[in-house]
């Protein structure tokens, strides 16, 4: 368990550490703003694209192969990152680290499967999200502290002794898993990659107004992954979009209510931080801190919503959690002008404890919803509609500034109430079903 737990703190932190130092890397490598925005952009569609091919991979070699795998890509490829004397070999070093956290993050949900058994699965979830969260929490401050006594290069470095520690702790103590006869559909996996890589492209690119061109090209390519994957996984037992697990109803709706919210966490978490430098006046480390309540409470709820999980449904535990997200968040687009500290800080701790109330349950039910031989699969699209949906919230709040300016986070906040409520429309419906695999 601690194997996983590190796993995942890495590819979790080094997505919130990235964001703090870029400017200090764009400096340094005398890179422009906007092409230094690849150092995100590379690990983030490498991520995303590499998820579900990984996922199905664990179910086909074992998913602890392919959690060795990624833990030992994800620590080469931060070693490279470190010693980056480019923009070019960093972008190309984020590349090959975002395919090593998809494959540790693509299976580490299954491995819990196997690890816990189901009565006592929420309890795993949840101190799963816990170490998610803390690695939210923690990635501006510990970018700001790395900062002040090192240059950039030791926010990639510091992964290595325990992306190693992370590696000696999988030989010693992660069990065997179940394997699949069938092979590996390697020209699939590339169109599955392809479909996702691509629609999270266009979703940004288009957010930007860029060129209606490239625009155009990304989204028609986009289509074209798609239409030949599904024909190609046609009446396949286990495909690589698990149109298998969408069919089950309760599986369905826990993708759609994980989607909603957590675009409506990414609307929140890429809105504020301009409404508290650009209005508010705050410096970029006081915004760290002062945003630090979300994922706190999160921390703190998870492991308790993970523990309920085991003994109440999760459509009226996730319910209640996305309610009170919704009431945070329409409490932070009605906030006063000039907001104290107590006053921003306590509508945040009410969205992050709605967050947590929310996040074990609905993994544990995404992965319970899903038969023992396609937890990969469960596990990959966990992952999967996480980044699809913070990529849909991110995308939003770029329009929004570019259609109202400087009133653009407000809006953003406001759409975020919005996709609350849908989540919790979704995850209320969930309880006409019965949980489990039937």
């Amino acid at each position: 368990m601690l194997a996983i737990l590190l796993g995942v703190c890495m590819a979790s932190l080094d997505t919130a550490i990235a964001n703090t130092a870029l400017p200090a890397i764009a400096q340094d490598l005398n890179a422009s703003e906007a092409h230094s925005i690849w150092v995100i952009s590379a690990y983030q569609l490498s991520m995303v694209a590499g998820l579900l091919p990984a996922a199905t991979l664990g179910e086909i070699v074992g998913h602890r192969r392919v959690m060795l795998f990624g833990l030992v890509v994800f620590t080469l490829a931060s070693l490279a990152c470190g010693v980056a004397p480019s923009l070019g070999w960093l972008v190309a070093g984020r590349l090959v680290q975002g395919l090593g956290a998809a494959a540790t993050m693509a299976v580490n949900g299954a491995m819990l499967r196997f690890i816990y058994p189901d009565e006592m699965l929420g309890r795993g979830v949840g101190l799963n999200s816990l170490m998610v969260a803390l690695a939210f929490a923690a990635g501006p401050t510990v970018a700001s502290l790395v900062l002040t006594v090192a240059t950039w290069h030791w926010l990639f470095l510091i992964n290595v002794p325990v992306g190693v520690l992370a590696i000696v702790f999988s030989l010693r103590a992660m069990p065997p898993t179940l394997r699949s006869k069938r092979r590996f559909d390697t020209l699939g996996a590339f169109l599955c990659a392809g479909f996702l890589a691509l629609l999270v492209f266009t979703l940004n690119e288009g957010a930007q107004l860029a060129s209606w061109q490239a625009i155009a090209a990304a989204a028609a390519l986009c289509l074209v992954c798609l239409l030949l994957l599904m024909r190609r996984q046609a009446g396949h037992p286990a495909p690589f979009l698990a149109v298998d697990l969408l069919r089950r109803p309760l599986f369905a709706l826990s993708a759609a209510t994980s989607v909603c919210s957590f675009a409506t966490q990414s609307l929140a978490f890429v809105s504020l931080p301009f409404l508290l430098q650009n209005a508010l006046g705050y410096t970029q480390v006081e915004t760290g801190f002062l945003i630090t309540p979300w994922p706190a409470l999160v921390a703190i709820m998870a492991p308790i919503a993970g523990r309920l999980s085991d003994r109440f449904h999760v459509g009226a535990l996730a319910g209640v959690g996305l309610a009170m997200l919704a009431a945070g968040m329409a409490l932070l687009a009605t906030m006063p002008a000039e907001p104290s500290v107590f006053g921003l800080c306590w509508r945040l701790a009410i969205c992050g404890a709605g967050f947590g109330f929310f996040q074990s349950p609905n993994v544990r039910a995404l992965m319970t919803s899903a038969p023992a031989e396609r937890a990969g699969g469960a596990s990959g699209m966990v992952g999967t509609v996480r980044l699809l949906g913070q990529s849909v919230g991110a995308a939003l709040v770029a329009a929004c500034f570019h259609a109202y300016g400087g009133g653009g986070a407000v809006v953003a906040l406001w759409l975020g109430v919005l996709f609350a409520g849908l989540a919790g429309v979704a995850s209320v419906m969930r309880l006409r079903y019965r949980p489990g695999p039937g």
